[in-house]
Protein backbone atom coordinates (compact mmCIF):
# COMPACT_ATOMS: atom_id res chain seq x y z
CA UNK A 1 0.00 0.00 0.00
CA UNK A 2 2.84 2.30 1.07
CA UNK A 3 4.71 1.58 -2.32
CA UNK A 4 1.41 2.42 -4.43
CA UNK A 5 0.90 5.47 -2.72
CA UNK A 6 4.34 6.48 -3.13
CA UNK A 7 3.50 5.91 -7.07
CA UNK A 8 0.40 8.11 -7.14
CA UNK A 9 2.38 10.86 -5.24
CA UNK A 10 5.27 10.76 -7.85
CA UNK A 11 2.56 10.69 -10.90
CA UNK A 12 1.23 13.32 -9.21
CA UNK A 13 3.91 15.55 -8.95
CA UNK A 14 5.15 14.40 -12.48
CA UNK A 15 1.72 15.69 -13.48
CA UNK A 16 1.69 19.14 -11.15
CA UNK A 17 5.28 19.62 -13.41
CA UNK A 18 3.70 19.29 -16.88
CA UNK A 19 1.13 21.53 -16.35
CA UNK A 20 2.97 24.14 -14.44
CA UNK A 21 0.97 23.34 -11.30
CA UNK A 22 3.46 22.90 -8.56
CA UNK A 23 2.72 26.27 -7.06
CA UNK A 24 -0.59 24.73 -5.52
CA UNK A 25 0.18 23.29 -1.98
CA UNK A 26 -3.08 23.06 -0.49
CA UNK A 27 -3.39 19.14 -0.24
CA UNK A 28 -7.46 19.28 0.85
CA UNK A 29 -7.42 19.75 -3.38
CA UNK A 30 -4.70 17.86 -4.46
CA UNK A 31 -6.98 14.70 -5.13
CA UNK A 32 -8.98 17.00 -7.06
CA UNK A 33 -6.45 18.20 -8.99
CA UNK A 34 -4.59 15.02 -9.37
CA UNK A 35 -8.40 14.00 -11.11
CA UNK A 36 -8.03 16.78 -13.57
CA UNK A 37 -4.69 16.27 -14.85
CA UNK A 38 -5.29 12.59 -15.20
CA UNK A 39 -7.99 13.05 -17.23
CA UNK A 40 -6.06 15.99 -19.58
CA UNK A 41 -2.92 13.91 -19.63
CA UNK A 42 -5.46 10.83 -20.94
CA UNK A 43 -6.93 13.06 -23.73
CA UNK A 44 -10.30 13.86 -22.27
CA UNK A 45 -12.30 16.70 -22.15
CA UNK A 46 -12.93 18.52 -19.08
CA UNK A 47 -16.47 19.72 -17.93
CA UNK A 48 -17.68 23.06 -16.83
CA UNK A 49 -16.89 22.16 -13.03
CA UNK A 50 -13.32 21.26 -13.60
CA UNK A 51 -12.80 23.88 -15.58
CA UNK A 52 -13.94 26.87 -13.20
CA UNK A 53 -12.73 24.92 -10.19
CA UNK A 54 -8.99 25.51 -11.41
CA UNK A 55 -9.86 29.22 -12.72
CA UNK A 56 -11.35 29.41 -8.79
CA UNK A 57 -7.65 28.05 -7.40
CA UNK A 58 -5.86 30.46 -9.53
CA UNK A 59 -4.17 27.60 -11.60
CA UNK A 60 -4.50 30.30 -14.85
CA UNK A 61 -0.81 28.49 -16.02
CA UNK A 62 -2.34 25.25 -16.19
CA UNK A 63 -5.70 25.95 -17.35
CA UNK A 64 -3.46 27.82 -20.59
CA UNK A 65 -1.77 24.74 -21.38
CA UNK A 66 -4.44 22.67 -20.89
CA UNK A 67 -6.51 24.47 -23.81
CA UNK A 68 -3.53 24.60 -26.25
CA UNK A 69 -3.32 20.98 -25.76
CA UNK A 70 -7.42 20.40 -26.51
CA UNK A 71 -6.65 22.65 -29.86
CA UNK A 72 -3.93 21.24 -30.80
CA UNK A 73 -5.59 17.92 -30.26
CA UNK A 74 -8.66 19.04 -32.21
CA UNK A 75 -6.69 20.51 -34.90
CA UNK A 76 -5.01 16.99 -35.14
CA UNK A 77 -8.52 14.90 -35.37
CA UNK A 78 -9.30 18.10 -38.02
CA UNK A 79 -6.17 16.70 -39.93
CA UNK A 80 -6.43 13.29 -39.98
CA UNK A 81 -10.40 13.58 -41.26
CA UNK A 82 -9.06 15.84 -43.97
CA UNK A 83 -6.67 13.57 -45.16
CA UNK A 84 -8.58 10.13 -44.88
CA UNK A 85 -11.26 11.98 -47.19
CA UNK A 86 -8.03 12.77 -49.08
CA UNK A 87 -6.95 9.34 -49.91
CA UNK A 88 -10.43 7.95 -50.05
CA UNK A 89 -10.93 10.61 -53.06
CA UNK A 90 -7.26 9.57 -54.69
CA UNK A 91 -8.00 5.70 -54.22
CA UNK A 92 -11.82 5.75 -55.35
CA UNK A 93 -12.81 5.24 -51.94
CA UNK A 94 -15.69 8.03 -51.63
CA UNK A 95 -18.55 5.56 -51.18
CA UNK A 96 -16.94 3.63 -48.25
CA UNK A 97 -18.84 5.96 -45.45
CA UNK A 98 -16.90 5.22 -42.03
CA UNK A 99 -15.19 7.15 -39.72
CA UNK A 100 -11.47 7.26 -39.48
CA UNK A 101 -11.25 6.52 -35.91
CA UNK A 102 -12.74 3.25 -36.13
CA UNK A 103 -12.62 1.74 -40.05
CA UNK A 104 -9.35 -0.39 -41.08
CA UNK A 105 -9.66 1.69 -44.79
CA UNK A 106 -6.97 4.20 -43.53
CA UNK A 107 -4.99 2.08 -42.30
CA UNK A 108 -4.74 0.20 -45.88
CA UNK A 109 -4.82 3.49 -47.70
CA UNK A 110 -2.23 4.80 -45.89
CA UNK A 111 -0.29 1.47 -47.04
CA UNK A 112 -1.00 1.74 -50.44
CA UNK A 113 0.31 6.19 -50.68
CA UNK A 114 3.14 4.73 -48.70
CA UNK A 115 3.97 2.36 -51.73
CA UNK A 116 3.81 -0.57 -49.66
CA UNK A 117 2.16 -3.85 -51.19
CA UNK A 118 -1.18 -4.80 -49.38
CA UNK A 119 -0.82 -8.76 -48.17
CA UNK A 120 -4.00 -10.95 -49.04
CA UNK A 121 -6.28 -10.23 -45.70
CA UNK A 122 -6.27 -6.33 -47.06
CA UNK A 123 -6.57 -6.97 -50.69
CA UNK A 124 -9.76 -9.66 -49.35
CA UNK A 125 -11.46 -7.08 -46.86
CA UNK A 126 -10.92 -4.73 -50.17
CA UNK A 127 -13.34 -6.73 -51.97
CA UNK A 128 -15.56 -7.74 -49.31
CA UNK A 129 -16.60 -4.25 -49.01
CA UNK A 130 -17.44 -3.22 -52.46
CA UNK A 131 -14.16 -1.63 -53.15
CA UNK A 132 -13.30 -2.73 -56.49
CA UNK A 133 -12.12 0.44 -57.64
CA UNK A 134 -9.84 0.45 -54.53
CA UNK A 135 -8.74 -3.22 -55.52
CA UNK A 136 -7.81 -2.23 -59.03
CA UNK A 137 -5.50 0.48 -57.85
CA UNK A 138 -3.57 -1.84 -54.94
CA UNK A 139 -3.33 -4.36 -58.05
CA UNK A 140 -1.65 -1.73 -60.41
CA UNK A 141 0.80 -0.45 -57.60
CA UNK A 142 1.62 -3.98 -57.02
CA UNK A 143 2.15 -4.22 -61.20
CA UNK A 144 3.94 -0.70 -61.22
CA UNK A 145 6.60 -2.00 -58.11
CA UNK A 146 7.34 -4.96 -60.07
CA UNK A 147 7.84 -2.88 -63.26
CA UNK A 148 10.17 -0.26 -61.58
CA UNK A 149 11.97 -3.30 -59.91
CA UNK A 150 12.25 -5.37 -63.29
CA UNK A 151 13.21 -2.25 -65.70
CA UNK A 152 16.01 -1.06 -63.02
CA UNK A 153 13.48 1.90 -61.83
CA UNK A 154 13.05 1.23 -57.85
CA UNK A 155 14.60 4.60 -57.13
CA UNK A 156 11.27 6.34 -58.22
CA UNK A 157 9.44 7.16 -55.29
CA UNK A 158 6.06 7.70 -57.28
CA UNK A 159 3.84 4.40 -57.51
CA UNK A 160 0.72 5.64 -57.88
CA UNK A 161 -1.01 4.39 -61.11
CA UNK A 162 -1.44 7.23 -63.46
CA UNK A 163 2.41 8.21 -63.77
CA UNK A 164 4.33 8.78 -66.57
CA UNK A 165 6.64 5.77 -65.67
CA UNK A 166 3.72 3.45 -65.04
CA UNK A 167 2.76 3.80 -68.66
CA UNK A 168 6.43 3.84 -70.21
CA UNK A 169 7.48 0.49 -67.91
CA UNK A 170 4.19 -1.25 -69.34
CA UNK A 171 5.18 -0.09 -72.89
CA UNK A 172 8.25 -1.71 -72.46
CA UNK A 173 6.98 -4.81 -70.61
CA UNK A 174 4.93 -5.43 -73.95
CA UNK A 175 8.03 -4.97 -76.21
CA UNK A 176 6.25 -1.70 -77.87
CA UNK A 177 8.54 1.38 -79.14
CA UNK A 178 8.91 4.41 -77.12
CA UNK A 179 8.58 8.14 -79.06
CA UNK A 180 11.10 10.41 -78.48
CA UNK A 181 8.97 12.29 -75.56
CA UNK A 182 8.83 8.95 -73.21
CA UNK A 183 12.56 8.34 -74.10
CA UNK A 184 13.67 11.92 -72.93
CA UNK A 185 11.58 11.37 -69.61
CA UNK A 186 13.58 8.86 -68.45
CA UNK A 187 16.60 10.85 -69.53
CA UNK A 188 15.70 13.89 -67.43
CA UNK A 189 14.58 11.51 -63.99
CA UNK A 190 17.81 10.46 -64.85
CA UNK A 191 16.40 6.49 -65.49
CA UNK A 192 19.40 5.90 -67.79
CA UNK A 193 19.72 2.09 -66.64
CA UNK A 194 15.62 1.83 -67.92
CA UNK A 195 16.43 3.93 -70.83
CA UNK A 196 19.42 1.62 -71.52
CA UNK A 197 16.65 -1.14 -71.35
CA UNK A 198 14.57 0.51 -74.12
CA UNK A 199 17.56 1.09 -76.77
CA UNK A 200 18.78 -2.98 -75.95
CA UNK A 201 14.57 -3.75 -76.94
CA UNK A 202 14.94 -1.50 -79.90
CA UNK A 203 18.42 -3.39 -81.12
CA UNK A 204 16.75 -6.80 -80.67
CA UNK A 205 13.98 -5.70 -82.54
CA UNK A 206 15.51 -4.49 -85.25
CA UNK A 207 17.24 -7.68 -85.59
CA UNK A 208 14.05 -9.43 -85.62
CA UNK A 209 12.45 -7.07 -88.13
CA UNK A 210 15.90 -7.57 -90.45
CA UNK A 211 15.50 -11.43 -89.98
CA UNK A 212 11.35 -11.62 -90.41
CA UNK A 213 11.54 -9.56 -93.29
CA UNK A 214 14.34 -12.09 -95.20
CA UNK A 215 12.29 -15.12 -94.02
CA UNK A 216 8.89 -13.52 -95.89
CA UNK A 217 10.25 -11.83 -98.64
CA UNK A 218 9.84 -8.84 -98.00
CA UNK A 219 12.91 -7.39 -98.14
CA UNK A 220 11.80 -4.82 -100.92
CA UNK A 221 10.97 -2.59 -97.68
CA UNK A 222 13.64 -0.38 -96.41
CA UNK A 223 11.70 1.48 -93.52
CA UNK A 224 13.69 0.44 -90.67
CA UNK A 225 10.71 1.84 -88.43
CA UNK A 226 9.87 -1.07 -85.36
CA UNK A 227 6.94 0.37 -84.84
CA UNK A 228 5.83 0.22 -88.58
CA UNK A 229 3.30 -1.87 -89.70
CA UNK A 230 5.05 -4.64 -91.68
CA UNK A 231 7.06 -5.34 -88.61
CA UNK A 232 3.71 -5.99 -86.56
CA UNK A 233 2.34 -8.12 -89.75
CA UNK A 234 5.49 -10.16 -89.51
CA UNK A 235 5.25 -10.44 -86.04
CA UNK A 236 1.74 -12.15 -86.22
CA UNK A 237 2.73 -14.33 -89.21
CA UNK A 238 5.79 -15.81 -87.16
CA UNK A 239 3.50 -16.83 -83.99
CA UNK A 240 1.25 -18.49 -86.25
CA UNK A 241 -1.89 -15.75 -85.87
CA UNK A 242 -4.22 -15.22 -88.31
CA UNK A 243 -4.07 -12.00 -90.30
CA UNK A 244 -7.15 -9.32 -90.39
CA UNK A 245 -8.46 -8.89 -93.56
CA UNK A 246 -6.97 -5.37 -93.66
CA UNK A 247 -3.81 -6.58 -92.80
CA UNK A 248 -4.04 -8.63 -96.05
CA UNK A 249 -5.26 -5.73 -97.94
CA UNK A 250 -2.20 -3.62 -96.81
CA UNK A 251 0.27 -6.05 -97.74
CA UNK A 252 -1.17 -6.40 -101.13
CA UNK A 253 -1.22 -2.18 -101.76
CA UNK A 254 1.81 -2.38 -101.03
CA UNK A 255 2.76 -4.86 -103.41
CA UNK A 256 4.07 -7.75 -100.52
CA UNK A 257 2.84 -10.72 -103.04
CA UNK A 258 5.29 -13.36 -101.72
CA UNK A 259 4.59 -12.60 -98.44
CA UNK A 260 1.30 -13.45 -99.33
CA UNK A 261 1.89 -16.39 -101.17
CA UNK A 262 3.74 -17.58 -98.23
CA UNK A 263 0.86 -16.54 -95.49
CA UNK A 264 -1.44 -18.30 -97.68
CA UNK A 265 0.97 -21.87 -98.18
CA UNK A 266 1.44 -21.33 -93.94
CA UNK A 267 -2.41 -21.52 -93.55
CA UNK A 268 -2.85 -23.96 -96.02
CA UNK A 269 0.25 -26.42 -94.05
CA UNK A 270 -1.81 -25.52 -90.68
CA UNK A 271 -5.28 -26.16 -92.19
CA UNK A 272 -3.81 -29.53 -93.75
CA UNK A 273 -2.59 -30.68 -90.60
CA UNK A 274 -5.96 -30.29 -88.42
CA UNK A 275 -7.60 -31.95 -90.88
CA UNK A 276 -5.16 -34.81 -90.95
CA UNK A 277 -5.83 -35.25 -87.11
CA UNK A 278 -9.82 -34.71 -87.65
CA UNK A 279 -10.10 -37.31 -90.68
CA UNK A 280 -7.88 -39.90 -89.25
CA UNK A 281 -5.21 -39.65 -91.91
CA UNK A 282 -2.04 -38.51 -89.46
CA UNK A 283 -0.30 -41.70 -91.15
CA UNK A 284 0.37 -39.72 -94.40
CA UNK A 285 3.84 -38.10 -94.16
CA UNK A 286 3.72 -35.67 -96.55
CA UNK A 287 2.84 -31.82 -95.77
CA UNK A 288 2.71 -30.26 -98.02
CA UNK A 289 -0.72 -28.55 -99.53
CA UNK A 290 -0.18 -28.90 -102.89
CA UNK A 291 -0.67 -33.27 -102.43
CA UNK A 292 -4.14 -34.48 -103.24
CA UNK A 293 -4.76 -35.72 -99.65
CA UNK A 294 -5.19 -31.71 -98.80
CA UNK A 295 -8.03 -31.67 -101.52
CA UNK A 296 -9.76 -34.20 -100.87
CA UNK A 297 -9.98 -33.59 -97.04
CA UNK A 298 -10.61 -29.47 -97.81
CA UNK A 299 -14.12 -31.73 -99.73
CA UNK A 300 -14.54 -33.71 -97.00
CA UNK A 301 -15.00 -30.98 -94.49
CA UNK A 302 -16.85 -28.78 -97.22
CA UNK A 303 -20.14 -31.97 -96.45
CA UNK A 304 -19.26 -33.09 -100.31
CA UNK A 305 -19.68 -36.46 -101.48
CA UNK A 306 -15.96 -38.04 -102.41
CA UNK A 307 -16.12 -39.20 -106.09
CA UNK A 308 -14.64 -42.50 -107.22
CA UNK A 309 -10.98 -41.30 -107.57
CA UNK A 310 -10.93 -39.51 -104.22
CA UNK A 311 -12.15 -43.10 -102.39
CA UNK A 312 -9.60 -44.87 -104.68
CA UNK A 313 -7.26 -42.44 -103.51
CA UNK A 314 -7.30 -42.89 -100.05
CA UNK A 315 -8.29 -46.74 -100.56
CA UNK A 316 -5.06 -47.31 -101.79
CA UNK A 317 -3.17 -45.51 -98.79
CA UNK A 318 -5.66 -47.77 -96.60
CA UNK A 319 -7.09 -44.50 -94.74
CA UNK A 320 -10.41 -46.50 -94.12
CA UNK A 321 -11.34 -44.33 -91.25
CA UNK A 322 -10.88 -41.66 -93.45
CA UNK A 323 -13.32 -42.93 -96.12
CA UNK A 324 -15.46 -44.08 -93.24
CA UNK A 325 -15.76 -40.22 -91.23
CA UNK A 326 -16.53 -39.16 -95.10
CA UNK A 327 -19.43 -41.09 -95.27
CA UNK A 328 -20.64 -40.80 -92.02
CA UNK A 329 -20.34 -37.13 -92.31
CA UNK A 330 -21.87 -36.49 -96.02
CA UNK A 331 -25.17 -39.43 -94.79
CA UNK A 332 -25.17 -36.81 -91.61
CA UNK A 333 -25.11 -33.72 -93.79
CA UNK A 334 -27.84 -35.84 -96.24
CA UNK A 335 -30.19 -36.49 -93.51
CA UNK A 336 -29.75 -33.08 -92.50
CA UNK A 337 -31.32 -31.81 -95.61
CA UNK A 338 -34.18 -33.90 -95.26
CA UNK A 339 -34.85 -32.69 -92.07
CA UNK A 340 -34.93 -28.78 -93.33
CA UNK A 341 -37.36 -30.03 -95.67
CA UNK A 342 -35.06 -29.82 -98.38
CA UNK A 343 -35.39 -32.83 -101.48
CA UNK A 344 -32.79 -35.27 -102.27
CA UNK A 345 -31.93 -35.18 -105.66
CA UNK A 346 -31.06 -38.49 -107.89
CA UNK A 347 -26.89 -38.66 -107.18
CA UNK A 348 -27.94 -38.30 -103.60
CA UNK A 349 -30.24 -41.66 -103.80
CA UNK A 350 -27.79 -43.41 -105.48
CA UNK A 351 -24.96 -42.61 -103.50
CA UNK A 352 -27.06 -43.43 -100.33
CA UNK A 353 -27.82 -46.65 -101.77
CA UNK A 354 -24.72 -47.13 -102.69
CA UNK A 355 -23.19 -46.96 -99.63
CA UNK A 356 -26.43 -49.12 -98.13
CA UNK A 357 -27.84 -45.80 -95.92
CA UNK A 358 -31.49 -47.32 -96.51
CA UNK A 359 -32.48 -45.47 -92.98
CA UNK A 360 -32.06 -42.57 -94.93
CA UNK A 361 -32.98 -43.46 -98.31
CA UNK A 362 -36.97 -44.71 -96.25
CA UNK A 363 -36.28 -41.19 -94.61
CA UNK A 364 -36.18 -39.37 -97.88
CA UNK A 365 -38.63 -41.50 -99.57
CA UNK A 366 -41.48 -40.61 -96.74
CA UNK A 367 -40.71 -36.89 -96.98
CA UNK A 368 -40.99 -37.19 -100.61
CA UNK A 369 -43.93 -38.73 -100.43
CA UNK A 370 -45.76 -36.12 -98.54
CA UNK A 371 -44.61 -33.97 -100.77
CA UNK A 372 -45.85 -34.95 -103.92
CA UNK A 373 -48.98 -36.41 -102.23
CA UNK A 374 -49.50 -32.34 -101.54
CA UNK A 375 -48.73 -31.76 -105.06
CA UNK A 376 -51.02 -33.96 -106.81
CA UNK A 377 -53.85 -33.57 -104.13
CA UNK A 378 -53.92 -36.53 -102.21
CA UNK A 379 -55.60 -36.17 -99.21
CA UNK A 380 -56.04 -40.23 -98.33
CA UNK A 381 -53.52 -40.50 -95.34
CA UNK A 382 -54.30 -44.16 -95.81
CA UNK A 383 -53.18 -44.40 -99.26
CA UNK A 384 -50.23 -47.12 -100.60
CA UNK A 385 -47.51 -45.49 -100.38
CA UNK A 386 -45.11 -48.17 -102.83
CA UNK A 387 -47.71 -47.47 -105.53
CA UNK A 388 -48.24 -43.94 -105.80
CA UNK A 389 -44.88 -43.23 -104.82
CA UNK A 390 -43.63 -45.00 -107.94
CA UNK A 391 -46.66 -43.51 -110.10
CA UNK A 392 -45.40 -40.29 -108.75
CA UNK A 393 -42.27 -40.54 -109.35
CA UNK A 394 -42.32 -41.33 -112.62
CA UNK A 395 -44.62 -38.11 -113.41
CA UNK A 396 -41.92 -36.20 -111.76
CA UNK A 397 -39.47 -37.57 -114.40
CA UNK A 398 -41.98 -37.26 -117.16
CA UNK A 399 -42.16 -40.91 -118.13
CA UNK A 400 -45.28 -42.61 -119.04
CA UNK A 401 -47.64 -44.36 -116.85
CA UNK A 402 -48.83 -48.18 -117.62
CA UNK A 403 -52.11 -47.53 -118.86
CA UNK A 404 -53.89 -50.67 -118.05
CA UNK A 405 -52.80 -50.43 -114.31
CA UNK A 406 -54.14 -46.71 -114.31
CA UNK A 407 -57.50 -47.75 -115.87
CA UNK A 408 -57.30 -50.68 -113.45
CA UNK A 409 -57.24 -48.44 -110.71
CA UNK A 410 -59.55 -45.74 -111.71
CA UNK A 411 -61.99 -48.66 -112.74
CA UNK A 412 -61.42 -49.50 -109.24
CA UNK A 413 -61.88 -45.83 -107.80
CA UNK A 414 -58.70 -45.97 -106.21
CA UNK A 415 -57.55 -43.00 -108.77
CA UNK A 416 -59.43 -40.30 -109.50
CA UNK A 417 -60.55 -39.64 -113.26
CA UNK A 418 -60.04 -36.08 -112.79
CA UNK A 419 -57.39 -36.12 -110.36
CA UNK A 420 -54.27 -34.72 -110.75
CA UNK A 421 -52.27 -37.82 -111.13
CA UNK A 422 -54.80 -38.41 -113.74
CA UNK A 423 -54.52 -35.08 -115.76
CA UNK A 424 -50.32 -35.42 -115.25
CA UNK A 425 -50.71 -38.83 -116.88
CA UNK A 426 -52.84 -37.81 -119.74
CA UNK A 427 -50.56 -34.81 -120.56
CA UNK A 428 -47.79 -37.48 -120.54
CA UNK A 429 -49.59 -39.26 -122.88
CA UNK A 430 -50.48 -36.06 -125.23
CA UNK A 431 -47.37 -35.08 -125.72
CA UNK A 432 -45.66 -38.97 -126.52
CA UNK A 433 -48.60 -38.94 -129.37
CA UNK A 434 -47.30 -35.21 -130.24
CA UNK A 435 -43.94 -36.49 -130.71
CA UNK A 436 -44.73 -39.99 -132.35
CA UNK A 437 -46.20 -37.43 -134.95
CA UNK A 438 -43.16 -35.34 -135.30
CA UNK A 439 -41.08 -38.37 -135.42
CA UNK A 440 -43.08 -40.88 -137.68
CA UNK A 441 -45.11 -38.27 -139.19
CA UNK A 442 -48.11 -40.77 -139.07
CA UNK A 443 -51.31 -38.55 -138.67
CA UNK A 444 -53.27 -41.36 -137.07
CA UNK A 445 -51.32 -39.91 -133.52
CA UNK A 446 -53.36 -36.82 -133.75
CA UNK A 447 -56.84 -37.61 -132.93
CA UNK A 448 -55.00 -39.58 -130.06
CA UNK A 449 -53.09 -36.86 -129.20
CA UNK A 450 -56.12 -34.83 -129.33
CA UNK A 451 -58.06 -36.93 -127.05
CA UNK A 452 -55.46 -37.03 -123.93
CA UNK A 453 -55.57 -33.31 -124.51
CA UNK A 454 -59.29 -33.37 -123.99
CA UNK A 455 -59.06 -35.61 -121.01
CA UNK A 456 -56.29 -33.38 -119.60
CA UNK A 457 -58.99 -30.30 -119.42
CA UNK A 458 -57.03 -28.84 -122.18
CA UNK A 459 -59.38 -28.35 -125.11
CA UNK A 460 -56.99 -25.64 -126.54
CA UNK A 461 -54.16 -28.00 -127.26
CA UNK A 462 -56.33 -30.72 -128.54
CA UNK A 463 -57.90 -27.67 -131.20
CA UNK A 464 -54.42 -26.69 -131.96
CA UNK A 465 -53.36 -29.87 -132.75
CA UNK A 466 -56.26 -30.71 -135.10
CA UNK A 467 -56.20 -27.75 -136.96
CA UNK A 468 -55.06 -29.25 -140.12
CA UNK A 469 -55.83 -28.90 -143.83
CA UNK A 470 -57.95 -32.08 -144.57
CA UNK A 471 -57.83 -31.09 -147.83
CA UNK A 472 -54.43 -32.61 -147.74
CA UNK A 473 -55.43 -35.75 -146.31
CA UNK A 474 -56.29 -38.81 -148.82
CA UNK A 475 -57.49 -41.19 -146.15
CA UNK A 476 -61.34 -40.88 -145.22
CA UNK A 477 -61.47 -42.52 -141.99
CA UNK A 478 -58.52 -40.67 -140.81
CA UNK A 479 -60.44 -37.26 -141.26
CA UNK A 480 -63.28 -38.54 -139.39
CA UNK A 481 -60.98 -39.72 -136.40
CA UNK A 482 -59.66 -35.97 -136.63
CA UNK A 483 -62.80 -34.21 -137.14
CA UNK A 484 -64.10 -36.18 -134.54
CA UNK A 485 -61.75 -35.36 -131.40
CA UNK A 486 -61.77 -31.92 -132.86
CA UNK A 487 -65.43 -31.43 -132.52
CA UNK A 488 -65.03 -33.21 -128.98
CA UNK A 489 -62.59 -30.23 -127.80
CA UNK A 490 -65.30 -27.68 -129.39
CA UNK A 491 -67.64 -29.46 -127.00
CA UNK A 492 -66.05 -28.05 -124.12
CA UNK A 493 -66.22 -24.65 -125.92
CA UNK A 494 -68.96 -24.28 -128.53
CA UNK A 495 -71.58 -26.48 -129.42
CA UNK A 496 -71.86 -25.04 -132.60
CA UNK A 497 -68.31 -26.06 -133.77
CA UNK A 498 -68.68 -29.65 -132.30
CA UNK A 499 -71.73 -30.19 -134.30
CA UNK A 500 -70.26 -28.79 -137.83
CA UNK A 501 -67.22 -31.28 -136.82
CA UNK A 502 -69.08 -34.32 -136.36
CA UNK A 503 -71.69 -34.23 -139.12
CA UNK A 504 -68.46 -33.36 -141.63
CA UNK A 505 -66.98 -36.49 -140.03
CA UNK A 506 -70.57 -38.18 -140.65
CA UNK A 507 -69.63 -37.36 -144.51
CA UNK A 508 -66.58 -38.50 -144.46
CA UNK A 509 -66.68 -42.10 -142.93
CA UNK A 510 -70.70 -42.61 -142.63
CA UNK A 511 -70.21 -46.35 -141.39
CA UNK A 512 -68.15 -44.71 -138.34
CA UNK A 513 -69.91 -44.68 -135.11
CA UNK A 514 -68.23 -42.42 -132.83
CA UNK A 515 -69.22 -39.32 -135.06
CA UNK A 516 -72.76 -40.23 -134.05
CA UNK A 517 -72.02 -40.59 -130.30
CA UNK A 518 -70.47 -37.57 -130.54
CA UNK A 519 -73.60 -35.99 -131.79
CA UNK A 520 -75.59 -37.87 -129.02
CA UNK A 521 -73.07 -36.20 -126.61
CA UNK A 522 -73.82 -33.09 -128.22
CA UNK A 523 -77.74 -32.77 -127.68
CA UNK A 524 -77.22 -34.17 -124.71
CA UNK A 525 -75.56 -31.29 -123.84
CA UNK A 526 -78.19 -29.18 -125.23
CA UNK A 527 -80.88 -30.91 -122.87
CA UNK A 528 -82.23 -32.07 -125.99
CA UNK A 529 -82.17 -35.85 -124.63
CA UNK A 530 -84.51 -37.34 -127.26
CA UNK A 531 -82.12 -36.25 -129.83
CA UNK A 532 -79.69 -37.33 -128.55
CA UNK A 533 -81.15 -41.06 -128.04
CA UNK A 534 -81.93 -40.80 -131.65
CA UNK A 535 -77.85 -40.73 -132.48
CA UNK A 536 -76.50 -42.97 -129.61
CA UNK A 537 -79.33 -45.46 -131.31
CA UNK A 538 -77.48 -44.92 -134.72
CA UNK A 539 -74.27 -45.49 -133.28
CA UNK A 540 -75.17 -48.31 -131.94
CA UNK A 541 -76.54 -49.39 -135.26
CA UNK A 542 -72.97 -49.02 -136.68
CA UNK A 543 -70.98 -50.72 -133.73
CA UNK A 544 -70.93 -48.96 -130.59
CA UNK A 545 -71.71 -50.94 -127.74
CA UNK A 546 -74.62 -49.99 -125.45
CA UNK A 547 -72.26 -50.29 -122.41
CA UNK A 548 -70.35 -47.60 -123.89
CA UNK A 549 -73.38 -45.30 -124.53
CA UNK A 550 -73.73 -45.03 -120.75
CA UNK A 551 -70.74 -44.97 -120.16
CA UNK A 552 -70.46 -41.63 -122.19
CA UNK A 553 -73.76 -40.35 -120.91
CA UNK A 554 -72.34 -41.01 -117.21
CA UNK A 555 -69.65 -38.36 -118.36
CA UNK A 556 -71.68 -36.18 -119.42
CA UNK A 557 -73.45 -36.45 -115.96
CA UNK A 558 -70.19 -35.54 -114.21
CA UNK A 559 -68.92 -32.98 -116.67
CA UNK A 560 -72.25 -31.08 -116.20
CA UNK A 561 -72.24 -28.23 -113.70
CA UNK A 562 -76.09 -27.24 -113.68
CA UNK A 563 -77.64 -28.92 -110.86
CA UNK A 564 -80.95 -28.11 -113.15
CA UNK A 565 -80.02 -29.78 -116.08
CA UNK A 566 -78.62 -32.79 -113.98
CA UNK A 567 -81.49 -33.47 -112.68
CA UNK A 568 -84.02 -33.19 -115.54
CA UNK A 569 -81.46 -35.73 -117.81
CA UNK A 570 -81.77 -37.86 -114.31
CA UNK A 571 -85.79 -38.00 -114.10
CA UNK A 572 -85.17 -38.52 -117.94
CA UNK A 573 -83.47 -41.85 -117.91
CA UNK A 574 -85.30 -43.24 -115.13
CA UNK A 575 -88.40 -42.98 -116.76
CA UNK A 576 -87.20 -44.17 -120.31
CA UNK A 577 -85.47 -47.40 -118.50
CA UNK A 578 -85.28 -47.26 -114.45
CA UNK A 579 -83.27 -50.55 -114.15
CA UNK A 580 -81.09 -49.60 -117.16
CA UNK A 581 -80.04 -46.25 -115.81
CA UNK A 582 -80.80 -46.96 -111.60
CA UNK A 583 -77.16 -45.33 -111.25
CA UNK A 584 -79.23 -41.82 -112.05
CA UNK A 585 -80.91 -41.98 -108.65
CA UNK A 586 -77.99 -40.64 -106.79
CA UNK A 587 -77.89 -37.72 -108.70
CA UNK A 588 -81.24 -36.98 -107.90
CA UNK A 589 -80.35 -37.78 -104.25
CA UNK A 590 -77.67 -35.48 -104.25
CA UNK A 591 -79.67 -32.30 -105.79
CA UNK A 592 -82.49 -33.20 -102.52
CA UNK A 593 -79.54 -33.17 -100.09
CA UNK A 594 -78.07 -29.67 -101.43
CA UNK A 595 -81.59 -28.80 -101.41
Amino acid sequence: MKQESQNRLNHFNTLKCKYEASESQNLSYSSILYHILRKVDLNIELNDLETNWLKESNLDKTLKLIQKKQQRKQQEFINLEAEFFQLKSKYKAKNHNTSWQTSKLYYILLKLDSGILLVDSENQWLKVNDLTDTYIISQDIKDFIQLKCKYKASQYENCYPNDTLYKILKKLDLNEHLNDVEYNWLINKQLYETAEIFKQQESAKEAKFTALKSKYQANNYHNQSISDTLYKILLKIDAEEKLLHDELQWLTQHGFIETISIIQELEQTQEFASLKVKYKAIQYSDLSPKCHLYKVLRKIDSGSCLCDQDINFLKKRKLTETIEIANEQYAFYLKSKISLGEMLNDSDMEWLNANNYDNIIQLAQKQHFVILKRKYGLIDPNIPMELFYTIMLKLEKKERLDIILVSQLMEQGILSRHGQIAIAHYKLEAEFYEQEYQRTGSKWHIPTASAYWRKADEPEQALNITNLDLQKIKDSKLKSAILVTRGGAFRDMELADAENCARKAMEYHPDSYQPYTLMGAIYYDRGDYTRGDYWFEEAIKRGAKSEDIDDEIKRIFRSTKDDNKRQEAAAYLLNKDPNRYVWAKSYLQKIKAHK
